[in-house]
């Protein structure tokens, strides 16, 4: 599982009209099956999204395409860790820990 944390590196008037395309690529994503929760943060300085599946490298992959950062307007942090322990409902997720 990977935290996506992203940060503004732009004005929030350059990173508004930008919103509708970020909020199709955010679509894709759900659909595929790779997000299953993101928001902005607060203050509004940039957003979280947890992601499932794949490695490092598709995660990076995929963030590289979000038109935030395709136009400049944000850069990721990329934090994964093993989620041992999850919800009910976050129960497909789950993940062995390494002994």
């Amino acid at each position: 599982m990977f935290v996506l944390e992203l940060t503004y590196t732009a004005p929030l008037d350059a990173v508004e009209p930008l919103l509708p395309a970020h909020v199709a690529w955010l679509d894709e994503q759900y659909a595929a099956g790779v997000f299953i929760a993101s928001g902005r943060k607060n203050p509004r300085d940039g957003g979280v999204i947890l992601a499932v599946g794949g490695d490092r490298a598709a995660i990076e992959a995929i963030t590289a395409a979000d038109p935030f950062v395709t136009e400049g307007v944000c850069a990721y942090r990329i934090t994964e860790f093993i989620a041992t322990k999850t919800a009910p409902e976050l129960a497909p997720y789950r993940q062995p820990s390494a002994s």
